[in-house]
């Protein structure tokens, strides 16, 4: 299905061609070269700093930002700044910090001239897809699936701090980054979807970074062959594969996406210059792919369904033993073998939601796979999310919706909660499968430090529906017979009109904030010293820590807009005692009897660990640790350069080494770190002292002057602080 070139090719002629050595020249024929250029303001090819044509926030993000920005000398928006309502939205938890943080999002927008999107009138990535994306255009988001790529527009998801720098009318900064070219031929079969493929892709490239911090660039005569809402479909789930962003050709069928959401002027033709030149290729052939399931715990633990199901014991069994190291020992079971019945594998729930399932094309099809058949009243269960209010509309006047609610699926408003763990998790020890962006380990919702803990499976929409057509017993589309024929989408703008507050360019220095007592300004953060003493308060040794285990999602969503309260669940699932070690180092102030010297040192705590960062761009994974004292990461690489960039915006030192044998409780001393930092210097003699006393070589990659510069000031709010 999927072929990996790790060297570099030519595009010539639709075909793609190896070449000798890389070429420079050539790679400025590239779409990604040269979008990237024109936003770059350097004047360096390889040293960029982007400007940013929009920004884009969502409601459980974009009150940090805000307040980071405003405490950093704020006047008004510089740029379009969209903030949308899709992850805090139910309004059911907390009491009324809520809606109090929406309220003040819609303050924000009128004092400062942004636009500004109601709960569940649509989910952030597809009001951007129809109202805000642009052909050659660049938006930066505080979310890491800001993906519209397909629609021509180069967008990345980031940290909060990366937006409050566009905000404060700097930089995105960052090296050129390698332009990947994936190849698509041939063409999708009937009941193959946008999931399918995107899973396919994930799992040839992630374990491997084989397009790590990369550029996916998608060209070929494949692409033709897919729909606007297919390549959007395949495009937002490319963060997954840890690429940096992704942009795609643009034709007849994206120009018609634009006129049917009004905005043909929006659209522009992008293809790539003959010879254009890729540093390394991945060649899909569309006509193989096969509905995929990707099991727990990652999207890259895909499997072709067919595959899956001649031995589902064993990769059941594989999964049981993955959840059961979750687990505290004596506390629960965690079964997944108990779904094998009569050769068949049942699902619990199903779920078609968000950025990735929740497109008209996309539900209208599992509609037209269910038919008339309903989903009955046993174990199995169906929600589907439309991805925004008009998209629901269209569903509506062309009738999928209603034959859904027919056969018994619930039909719920935009919301990506199911993506995170706020809304929909399944019962202890539930198999849900979902058309959304992820699965990872407690991220449906579920406690495993309380003994609960479910499972979530990835699939298409259409595998989904043929599921629920079959009582449950994953399957297929492939095997169902059905219309793949589905009625045209139109789109009514009304709503938007109706709803949508749009002040783009229209400060107000009058309108006052509106703050409810959720709503907290953040902890001073110290500059750093002269020389840093760490104390070891986690040592995590996982292959890879997500954002999900470092600051949980979903049961936190109430209390993003405000940091002290927040950090009280950092590292909740993974190292329940962490928050109160962090806690007792920030109390100690210096450890006595050390040998070091307080007024020259620093002291903070570290958390430790292999690969920290996979997922989420959430910015608290690292703010969180700041707030309690944190000082440093030691890591044997970061998983991301979101997470990376997260913990130098906040201050903190993104150390490697060679490995991860520190313990908890470990001093780590650093002389001279600050001198060594603005030297430029990338190597530290570390003395540790532990159970035993020896020295350890820590690493930093190059750091930007301006990174040196927040690191030293202590994060970016002094950093820029009038």
């Amino acid at each position: 299905m999927i072929k990996l070139k790790k060297y570099g090719v030519y595009y010539s002629g639709g075909r793609l061609v190896r070449a000798a050595k890389p070429d420079n020249a050539a790679a400025k024929k590239t779409v990604a070269y040269r979008i990237l250029s024109a936003h770059n303001v350097s004047g360096e090819d390889g040293k960029l700093k982007i400007k940013f044509d929009e920004i884009t926030s969502h409601d459980i993000t974009y009150v940090g930002i805000i307040q980071t920005a405003k405490a950093s000398g704020l006047e008004k928006f510089p740029i379009p700044y969209t903030l949308t309502n899709c992850h805090n939205s139910l309004c059911a938890v907390g009491g009324t910090i809520n809606e109090d943080d929406h309220v003040f999002g819609l303050s924000a927008a009128k004092k400062y001239g942004g636009a500004f999107v109601p709960p569940h009138i649509a989910v952030i990535h597809q009001y951007m897809r129809e109202m805000r994306a642009f052909g050659g255009g660049m938006i930066l988001g505080s979310d890491s699936h800001t993906r519209y790529g397909a629609l021509g527009t180069m967008a990345i998801g980031e940290g909060g701090p990366e937006l409050v720098k566009q905000l404060l009318d700097k930089t995105y900064d960052v090296d050129m980054p390698e332009i990947v070219a994936v190849y698509l031929k041939g063409r999708l079969k009937k009941g193959v979807g946008p999931q399918d493929v995107a899973l396919a892709l994930i799992k040839a490239t992630f374990k491997c970074g084989f397009v790590k911090n990369r550029v996916l660039e998608f060209i070929g005569s494949g692409v033709k062959t897919l729909t606007a809402d297919e390549r959007i479909g395949i495009d937002v789930m490319t963060t997954e594969t840890t690429c940096l962003s992704s942009v795609w050709e643009t034709d007849e069928k994206i120009k018609e996406y634009y006129r049917v959401h009004g905005r043909e002027n929006a659209y522009k033709e992008l293809k790539a210059q003959d010879g254009a030149y890729y540093d390394r290729a991945v060649v899909i052939n569309l006509s193989e792919i096969e509905p995929m399931i990707a099991l727990p715990f990652h999207p890259s633990n895909a499997y072709t369904i067919k595959d899956f199901l001649s031995r589902p014991y064993e990769l059941l069994r594989e999964c049981e033993e993955a959840g059961a190291k979750l687990l505290p020992e004596g506390k629960g079971k965690f079964c997944l073998i108990d779904k094998i019945k009569d050769g068949k594998v049942y699902a619990t729930q199903g779920a078609i939601a968000g950025c990735a399932g929740g497109t008209y094309e996309n539900i209208a099809e599992a509609s037209e796979i269910l038919g008339d058949s309903a989903i009955g009243n046993g174990d199995f269960t169906l929600n589907v999310y439309p991805s925004s209010q008009p998209v629901y509309k269209g569903l509506v006047d062309n009738g999928y919706i209603g034959r859904l609610m027919d056969n018994g699926a619930v039909v719920k408003t935009a919301f990506c909660g199911p993506c995170f763990g706020a809304g929909d998790v399944p019962q202890n020890n539930g198999l849900s499968i979902r058309h959304t962006t992820r699965n990872f380990e407690n991220r449906e919702g579920s406690k495993p430090k309380e003994g609960q803990l479910a499972a979530v499976c990835l699939m298409d929409a259409r595998s989904i529906a043929a599921t629920a057509r079959n009582g449950g017993a994953i399957t297929p589309a492939t095997e169902i017979e059905y219309k793949d024929k589905i009625k045209k989408y139109r789109f009514d703008d009304r709503i938007y009109k109706s709803r949508v507050y749009n002040g783009v360019g229209k400060a107000d220095a009058a309108t006052s904030l509106v703050y409810g007592p959720n709503i907290a300004d953040w902890p001073k953060m110290q500059p750093l010293k002269e020389n840093l003493l760490l104390r070891v308060v986690s040592s995590l040794h996982d292959a890879v820590t997500t954002t999900d285990e470092l600051i949980p999602s979903g049961e936190t969503s109430s209390y993003r807009s405000n940091p002290l309260r927040l950090a009280e669940f950092a590292l909740s699932r993974k190292d329940p005692g962490y928050v109160q070690r962090a806690k007792a180092v920030k109390e100690e102030v210096f450890p006595e009897n050390c040998g070091y010297d307080e007024k020259t040192t620093t002291y903070g705590s570290v958390v430790c660990s292999v690969k920290p960062g996979d997922g989420s761009a959430r910015e608290q994974a690292a703010s969180c640790q700041r707030v309690l004292g944190g000082a440093a990461n030691i890591a044997v690489e970061y998983a991301t350069k979101r997470y990376r960039s997260n913990l130098i915006n906040w201050g903190m030192i993104p150390f490697t080494a060679d490995k991860n044998d520190f313990e908890t409780g470990d001093l780590i001393y650093v002389e001279n770190v600050a001198q060594k930092l603005k030297d430029g210097e990338t190597e530290f003699v570390a003395k540790v002292k532990g159970k035993t006393e020896r020295t350890v070589k820590l690493r930093i990659d190059a750091l930007t002057d301006a990174e040196k510069e927040i690191i030293l000031k202590g994060c970016l709010i002094n950093y820029y602080q009038k």
